[in-house]
């Protein structure tokens, strides 16, 4: 079918799908999408939503139950909705999947859900862009911009063993509550937010024994202090010097946070805002440092290797977990999509966001791929109306 876009829900599409007059094509129905898709309605311009699962917001749908945001629900709101204030100040998962599937809503955003987007060329004719899609869907569009996520593919590191291990092995995308592990020896492997987050939830579930499995010592912040928000003050710095940050950063954690260094979580040597800079986030205390404290999550070495039920750490111990739960981040996946466009740095990111577009791919925009000490949220409301003022001016 020719001159269409493709059909909400359709279950048979037809083998090419081209649009006369080119709408701009935003890849992913999660926050960033959304929030991209409503700043370009409001300019005025026609923005068709992608999204491969069947409801929008589908990777906050599958996170662990307990998820709450870091960020305040003030600054968490997408452009032209607030948040509603029964929601709370930390929104729940839950409550984000509400907001999420109201603000299509609200917007009455083109939403099209069971089409997953594979690769992204320029057009034929050189003055837009074409996306190959499922079903052998060809759709051409005047520019495209890219919110696939930045928690896309689940990464597990491929430790030496690891086919061998008789315990149970997940990645922390498909843990959900505590409830499976209570009474269980527990291993998690990584100490993100998530990481932190999840260990803290299994000692409160009932798991017999929780550790904690650490690479690199984490910077640790209270989520609020004296009802000043952690998001606040990384809103007020991130335009500041690094050194001028990781100073005074350094200053106040040593007037707040407790040493912790006897129960096996030392300080971090380097700096708060030089490790923000190298995409390392600090963890947002939920309840991880009251743990630690008490003797009840154990901080151990990285994982080495795995030995049939035995898991092997840096400085040699071994450990024989029931379960292991590995945090251990995600893949952004991009190069099968956009990777041949050179629009990508060695480590598989984009090499431009927000309003910006790679000077060899012009009309293609990225959002959703940092993960700012501002809070993501409130990064990809800000995107959103750069791109759509962007596409505004161009036409």
């Amino acid at each position: 079918m020719s001159d269409s876009t493709p059909t909400a829900g359709s279950t048979a599409p037809s083998p090419t799908d081209l649009t006369e007059d080119r709408p701009v094509y935003v890849v992913g129905g999660g926050p960033g999408g959304l929030a991209a898709a409503a700043a370009l309605r409001a300019q005025g311009q026609r923005a068709v939503v992608l999204e491969k699962s069947t409801d929008v917001g589908a990777s906050w749908r599958r996170h662990y139950d307990r998820l709450h945001l870091h960020t305040t629900r003030r600054w968490s709101a997408l452009p032209g909705l607030a948040m509603p204030r029964r929601f709370g100040r930390w929104v729940s998962r839950d409550n984000v999947v509400r907001y999420l599937e109201k603000y299509a809503q609200h917007h009455e955003l083109e939403v099209v859900t069971g089409v997953e987007v594979s690769r992204i060329d320029r057009a034929p004719d050189g003055t837009g862009w074409r996306l190959t899609a499922t079903g052998g869907r060809e759709l051409t569009g005047r520019a495209v911009v890219v919110a696939t996520g930045f928690n896309h593919t689940p990464r597990i590191p491929d430790w030496s063993g690891r086919d061998t291990f008789t315990g149970e092995l997940l990645h922390a995308a498909d843990y959900r509550s505590p409830a499976p592990y209570a009474g269980k020896d527990v291993l998690v492997v990584g100490i993100g937010n998530t990481g932190a987050e999840i260990a803290v939830d299994l000692v409160e579930g009932g798991a017999s024994r929780v550790r904690l499995a650490v690479r690199t010592v984490p910077h640790i912040l209270r989520r609020s202090t004296a009802g000043w928000p952690a998001q606040g003050t990384g809103i007020l710095v991130r335009r500041l010097p690094v050194p001028l940050v990781d100073r005074a950063a350094g200053l106040m954690a040593r007037a707040t946070m407790p040493d912790l260094t006897e129960q096996g979580l030392p300080r971090p040597e380097s700096g708060l805002y030089s490790r923000v800079k190298e995409g390392a986030i600090p963890i947002q205390d939920v309840g991880l440092l009251d743990a630690v404290k008490n003797g009840r999550v154990e901080p151990v070495a990285a994982v080495e290797s795995f030995d049939k039920d035995t898991v092997v750490l840096t400085d040699g111990t071994r450990v024989t977990p029931d379960t292991v739960i590995a945090a251990t981040g995600y893949l952004r996946s991009l190069e099968g999509l956009v990777g041949h466009l050179g629009v990508l740095d060695g480590r598989g990111r984009p090499v431009v966001h927000g309003g910006r577009t790679p000077k060899q791919a012009p009309g293609l925009y990225f959002t959703g791929f940092t993960n700012p000490i501002s809070g993501m949220l409130r990064e990809l409301a800000l995107d959103a109306q750069k791109i759509a003022k962007k596409l505004a001016r161009t036409g």
